[in-house]
């Protein structure tokens, strides 16, 4: 049983990246029943000043994911999503190629839901993990 609100897929993710998102080159890939997936080039525009991806960059490319799943989950007539908190341990350095990030439900609860995302290299080598809360802001009161 999938874990979103309703039926997302015929969902277009290729139409999905907007602000910092399209800014940053993340593309959304796949939408499975309990995940959402989605990738980042390590470029000039993820990169800092010694060459290797930024981890601020590795925080958006999480956030966003983690994020964009938990609104998945929520009625949007009724909420929306805002992020509470995000801890990053970044692992490993990455120099060029694409990363890519998986968030996964640890709770999804009426008012808050926790997201544990990987990020992964071309190689599926563990690059940060991230722990995401979000709360889901009632907007009908």
């Amino acid at each position: 049983m999938s874990i979103w609100f309703k039926d997302y897929s015929e969902m277009n993710l290729e139409d999905v990246s907007i602000g910092i998102d399209k800014t940053l080159g993340i593309e959304y890939l796949e939408l499975g029943d309990n995940f959402l997936k989605a990738k980042m080039p390590v470029n000039e525009h993820t990169k800092q000043p010694l060459g290797l991806l930024h981890g601020g960059a590795s925080c958006v490319l999480a956030e966003s994911v983690a994020s964009f799943a938990a609104f998945l989950c929520i009625n949007p007539e009724k909420k929306n999503v805002v992020g509470l908190n995000l801890n990053a341990s970044h692992l490993k350095s990455i120099k060029d190629g694409f990363v890519y990030a998986t968030a996964e439900p640890i709770h999804i609860g009426n008012s808050t839901s926790v997201w544990n995302v990987e990020i992964t290299n071309e190689n599926k080598e563990l690059v940060s993990i991230v722990k995401f809360t979000a709360m889901h802001k009632d907007i009908t009161k």
